[in-house]
């Protein structure tokens, strides 16, 4: 019985520490309420960051659409993937979001991403930016 017990535990062990067996990053359930909460106030339909930059996070097929400028989002890399990279402070300042200055603190604005849920976008991206 106990020789029972501690082979599944092991193999429980090893399932988790060998092959990662965590649940995907859902977008529906993860990465969708992030964005909208901290994102969302500015980068809906016509929100301020929106209106400059064309990015809504409205939905799935609007964050993968990107900006005026292209895609934000390649699926399967997070180091390619702007919308990780701004989130998670690897660009310049100026570009860094939510606006990390002291106009958009005083205005209310620009309260950083925490590192969990940087760490989603990231996983979901890394897992393929799947619509989940």
């Amino acid at each position: 019985m106990t020789t029972n017990i501690v082979l599944r535990v092991g193999i429980v062990a090893l399932c988790l520490g060998l092959f990662g067996c965590e649940r995907p990053v859902s977008y529906a359930a993860d990465v969708q309420p992030i964005l909208t909460e901290s994102c969302g106030n500015c980068h809906d339909r016509t929100g301020e960051g929106s209106v400059a930059s064309g990015f809504s996070v409205n939905d799935y097929d609007n964050v993968m659409r990107g900006t005026d400028l292209g895609v934000v989002v390649i699926a399967g890399s997070s180091d390619s993937s702007n919308l990780y990279r701004v989130i998670a402070a690897k660009t310049e300042p100026e570009i860094r979001m939510p606006p990390h200055h002291e106009q958009s603190w005083a205005e209310g604005r620009g309260k950083p991403l925490s590192e969990e849920q940087v760490a989603i976008i990231k996983r979901w991206i890394d897992e393929g930016a799947q619509d989940n």
